[in-house]
């Protein structure tokens, strides 16, 4: 533990940033003189950045696959991710360096591999025997494209398919192409004199491994007799293919078409199909072909013993079904079951209870991927329900547009969330448990709770379970409820101030310990949420409307006119400038036509039931001004001890009570000031630069006369019309090498750098107001977007009954602290170094018995004047952090002991003060990329990492650090990425993390039975080395195909465990891709510690079982 005297500090400061000036100096020396000496325990060695885990639905899917022994499922995306799934709480995440499309998913069936097919012509192995699956190899085809691949189950020999036509084949074990292929030419012969097109199908044949069935899409069909090397039969069809499905018993295949129909062929019956089938078709009298239908994207055959097989298939829908929903049909004997979807279908996987394709199948359930959606079929059920989803896929229900972490809550909260929760799931699911249950839960480590709070387009906020790297939705509140809904579409542009997503929430303010929520809108609208585990009717929903103006002087407009002087009568202490109502407003327009006093939204004014859980306390709104639409809130905050809320936007602040349903202070962000203004400004009218304004900080008069044009402005009516971020953090955005660069002039609401001024932070305490103070007290601390810091003094009644009764008084105090850049975050340290919190009252049920109110008149908050105790003579440290830099300041005395400039060239998107390892520090995420955190309060730089340039306003939106070393984005539009920057966090990961293989017995093969075997008509078995080796069939081009070994070797990830990474690695998977045998381990308990060793071995055992008895190589 190391000690710093603030003199010290200074000079290592002083080295480390070329900051501090001879000034500031002098102060910090005075400063240290005064000041106790504080002890800092982080150090940098505790500092760590790593991904954790990635939730959420696979943004953009394209592939999908299912290990049927193992029970993992598998999601490739179009970017090249690659999602595992195993049971609740088991789900990885893997990205391929190129960032191609993934095409296609092959599991090696129970032996903890998958096979990866890439829109740029790559095949890669995955290992999945580690819990960050690695890839072993990796084969580039230089001359062909990849279409469609194969890998017959516990053979090592994958089939592809390319573009040409031509089918080559893989040794999964070594990764290298054999010299056997099949030319498209040979397999079609005089069948059709133009090409057949790529190859859409592989497949063998169930009951003869020897046989293989390959699908053109053109519409021809060829079986393939693989030891002759020749084509038995050929089947033609008028329409395209899209997709084949065998009969288990090898007598039969189906084929899906590109005009809807479905043709079902016997092997030996080559000429016409057996069957055809239009699922979707209206059937014509006079024996006509029924009309033409949308194509069949994919058919799957399966069979069960006690009845008819089933026929799945995506697609197929008649041409006149506009507008109707994907679907997928499902043919069960007489009944076609057709299931909408309520996104377009990606790809479908039958679930069956045996791995043996020569088996009967035994269906009972249909994984469908959707677009945007992951449902499972209940086969086995009547009316097919689907099975409850336990992923946590639905974080993109509505956009997510703003995101809050909170790590360490009181431990009764996830419960009671839990608990309201519950009453709002769906019912109608399977009774089933979840299919897809695999792998094995890591070791939790973390004894601490973490909730994500995320806010949605529509309204909508969730809570989420996000304690030990897992995640699980707990409560979901809609906002958008209290307001009445617009019927048609012509009433919408008089008051909505964007085009869609009115509700859209953009700012969240919760206090975790009393439960209290608070929310901004897009539409210039706050809620206050109390937390009751009572359902209550609201008779009338209590509200409030407030005019927060921007002033307007005499200023000359572009083309020299003179616009009339404006009087500005009053300021916030005016009563005409709040307009509290408890419905909604009826005054729709001021003396001039223009529309005045109008909310942008509508409160309902009926009564309104309420649910357990989170209840509406007070809606607060800003009206329109004379024509101009009120602005976007920028910053928000509640305080549960004082019964307070507060926000802000370009235009001013304005504070409500909302125990006593008063607005307590409604001034302009100039007025703040008072006398102290530093930039002597004069305001200015919106006309000069034709932005949107909202009218002023100031009321206008209702008989003002408003220059006509200036109402006209190509904006005003339309400001800001995608939800983006916060106004203080709407930066012109140009990228330029990867990085964000930002032109504060043309901030999106701001009508000039000097004259709009954005309040964007805001932070109740209890602490020093001015510099001659004795002892803290509560006030409410202002930060703005040109760096200024402002206190203002709250004088709150007693508690109890007087609280409701006496007023609260609020005054500007004076002081004014300065800052380089907008101002993100205030806390506030005791002399001690130890984070003050703000105050907050404990959660307790709202809606009591007469006894229980007659106690809580006599309690007091909890932790009211946290500083209560402290010596007069004793000291707080005020943290602030501004998008260029930090300042430590001492109170009362205001003087800067600390200064750190955080960023130059770029500037921070997100600053948190947070807890760590018992100590505290500053966290920054930077625009240019970089991740820093920095001790306090000496703010010694500890980490600074370049994790991730700023590339889409998305993650400047949800960026946010947490305590004990956490953070989170949106990596994409459905997937929240969590990351750790404690050292910690990191060493305990590996333990944490699930793992996806486990051993699991495969299942017997099915018996041939006494007449088979005596009379043949058994599976046919195929030594595939002998016709696929070297030895037979030669090497293939080497200019085909590009042999790459993986990054991620098995043997790698061994050697580091065991200390020896490097030399042994490199020699072992050198054997390896020489083909070499590795010797045979007996005990299972080594063989997983090999890991390699153990997928030769286990491979090895089935082929000595139950195939051709040759060696696996690995």
């Amino acid at each position: 533990m190391r000690k710093f005297n603030i003199r010290k500090v200074l000079d290592g400061l002083t080295a480390v940033s070329a900051v501090a000036s001879a000034s500031s100096a002098a102060q910090q020396q005075q400063a240290g003189n005064r000041e106790t000496e504080i002890q800092e325990t982080l150090q940098s060695e505790h500092f760590q950045l790593c991904k954790t885990v990635r939730h959420g639905f696979p943004y953009q899917p394209s592939a999908l696959a299912f290990d049927p022994v193992q029970k993992i499922l598998a999601i490739g995306t179009q970017t090249g991710a690659l999602r595992l799934f195993g049971r609740p709480g088991v789900e990885c995440y893997c990205q391929h360096d190129s960032g191609a499309a993934v095409i296609q998913l092959q599991f090696l069936i129970n032996e903890g591999a998958l096979v990866s097919a890439l829109a740029d012509d790559t095949l890669h192995l995955w290992n999945l025997r580690q819990k960050r699956p690695a890839i072993l190899h990796s084969l580039k085809f230089n001359r062909e494209r990849i279409t469609f691949c194969h890998l017959p189950f516990q053979s090592k020999w994958l089939y592809v398919g390319t573009e040409r036509g031509n089918i080559h084949i893989v040794n999964v074990e070594s990764f290298t192409l054999s010299g056997y292929v099949i030319m498209w030419n040979k397999a079609i012969e005089l069948s059709s004199k133009s090409h057949p097109g790529p190859v859409v199908h592989i497949s063998d044949n169930p009951m003869d491994e020897g046989k293989l069935l390959i699908g053109f899409e053109s519409g021809t069909v060829v079986l393939w007799d693989l030891k002759s090397k020749k084509a038995d039969y050929r089947y033609t069809h008028d329409e395209a293919i899209h997709s084949v499905a065998w009969h288990h018993e090898g007598k039969q295949f189906i084929c899906s078409h590109s005009d809807g129909t479905l043709t079902i062929w016997n092997v030996k019956s080559p000429t016409k199909p057996f069957q055809t089938i239009t699922p979707h078709g209206k059937q014509l009298k006079d024996g006509k072909k029924p009309e033409p239908c949308k194509p069949i994207l994919k058919v799957e055959y399966k069979t069960t013993r006690a009845g008819e097989p089933f026929i799945i298939l995506s697609g197929g829908l008649s041409y006149d079904t506009v507008g109707r929903r994907p679907c997928l049909t499902v043919m069960h004997g007489k009944s076609t079951a057709v299931l909408e979807m309520d996104y377009s279908i990606v790809d479908f996987l039958t679930l069956c209870e045996t791995p043996y394709p020569n088996d009967f199948q035994e269906p009972y359930a249909v994984v469908v991927l959707l677009e945007k959606d992951l449902v499972l079929i209940d086969l086995a059920q009547n009316g097919y329900p689907i099975f409850e989803n336990p992923y946590p896929l639905t974080i993109h229900e509505s956009p997510v547009t703003c995101c809050e972490y909170f790590a360490d809550c009181p431990v009764d909260l996830i419960p009671a969330l839990y608990s309201v929760g519950a009453r709002q799931k769906r019912q109608g699911y399977s009774k089933k448990e979840w299919p897809i249950s695999g792998g094995n839960w890591g070791v939790i480590t973390q004894s601490y709770s973490e909730i994500i709070i995320t806010g949605h387009a529509d309204g909508s906020i969730k809570f989420w379970d996000a304690s030990a790297i897992t995640l699980q939705v707990l409560y979901k509140l809609k906002t958008a409820k209290v307001f009445e809904k617009s019927r048609n579409k012509d009433d919408r542009p008089n008051t909505d101030i964007v085009d869609e997503d009115p509700y859209a929430i953009q700012i969240i303010s919760w206090c975790p310990e009393s439960r209290m929520l608070c929310i901004a809108g897009v539409s210039a609208h706050v809620i206050i949420y109390r937390f009751s585990k009572q359902e209550m009717t609201t008779e009338v929903i209590p509200m409030l409307e407030v005019r927060l103006l921007y002033e307007i002087n005499d200023v000359e407009t572009p083309d020299g006119e003179q616009v009339p002087p404006v009087p500005t009568p009053g300021t916030g202490s005016n009563p005409q400038s709040i307009v509290p109502q408890s419905h909604p407003s009826t005054s729709s327009s001021s003396s001039d036509g223009l529309r005045d006093n109008v909310p942008c939204l509508k409160v309902k004014n009926s009564p309104l039931k309420q649910s357990p859980g989170y209840q509406i306390e007070l809606v607060i709104q800003l009206v329109w001004v004379s024509g101009e639409p009120p602005q976007q809130i920028t910053s928000l905050a509640i305080n549960s001890a004082y019964g307070l809320v507060v926000f802000g936007n370009c235009n001013g602040i304005a504070m409500v009570d909302y125990l006593q349903k008063t607005v307590l202070l409604n001034l302009g962000t100039i007025e703040l000031y008072g006398s102290n203004d530093p930039y002597r400004r004069e305001p200015r009218s919106p006309r000069k630069t034709r932005q949107p304004s909202g009218a002023g900080l100031c009321d206008i008069n209702e008989g003002t006369v408003v220059p006509e044009d200036r109402c006209k402005s190509p904006t005003s009516a339309k400001m800001s019309r995608k939800l983006s971020l916060p106004t203080e953090l709407k930066p012109d955005l140009d990228v330029k090498d990867n990085s964000f660069s930002r032109s504060r002039s043309s901030s999106v609401t701001s009508i000039d750098k000097e004259s709009r001024e954005a309040i964007s932070a805001l932070h109740f305490c209890e602490t020093f107001t001015r510099k001659a103070d004795t002892s803290p007290s509560p006030c409410l601390w202002v930060g703005t977007t040109l760096g200024t810091v402002l206190v203002i003094v709250l004088n709150l009644p007693p508690g109890g009954e007087q609280r409701l009764l006496q007023p609260v008084i609020v005054s500007p105090s004076g002081t004014i602290l300065r800052l380089k850049g907008a101002i993100l975050r205030m806390a506030f340290l005791d002399t001690t170094g130890s984070l003050v919190p703000p105050a907050h009252e404990p959660w307790r049920e709202h809606y009591e018995d007469k006894d229980e109110k007659e106690k809580a008149k006599k309690r007091r908050p909890v932790s009211v004047s946290p500083s209560s105790s402290q010596e007069i003579s004793e000291n707080q440290y005020a943290v602030i952090c501004s998008e260029k830099q930090a300042k430590v300041i001492s109170l009362p005395s205001q003087n800067c002991i600390y200064k750190q400039n955080i960023t130059e060239t770029s500037f921070v998107l997100r600053g948190d003060i947070v807890s760590l390892n018992n100590s505290i520090c500053l966290a920054c995420f930077c625009a240019n990329g970089h991740i820093m955190t920095f001790s306090l309060p000496s703010l010694r730089p500890l980490l600074d990492v370049y994790y991730l340039p700023l590339t889409n306003m998305r993650i400047a939106r949800t960026f946010c650090f947490t305590n004990n070393g956490q953070a989170l984005y949106l990596v994409s539009p459905t997937e929240i990425q969590r990351l750790t920057y404690s050292q910690e966090t990191c060493e305990n990961l590996q333990e944490m993390l699930g793992e996806l293989f486990t051993l699991v017995e495969t299942p017997e093969a099915p018996n041939r039975g006494f007449f088979k075997g005596l009379f043949g008509g058994g599976a046919q078995s195929l030594d595939r080395e002998e016709l696929f080796g070297e030895s037979a069939s030669g090497k293939a081009s080497r200019s085909l195909a590009q042999h790459i070994p993986g990054p991620g070797g098995i043997e790698g990830v061994k050697g580091a465990a065991s200390g020896v990474v490097g030399e042994l690695a490199r020699a072992r998977l050198a054997l390896d891709e020489r083909g070499q045998k590795l010797g045979e381990l007996e005990e299972k308990t080594a063989a997983m510690l090999y890991s390699a060793d153990s997928f030769s071995k286990h491979a090895h055992e089935m082929m000595l079982k139950y195939k051709d008895k040759k060696w696996y190589q690995f």
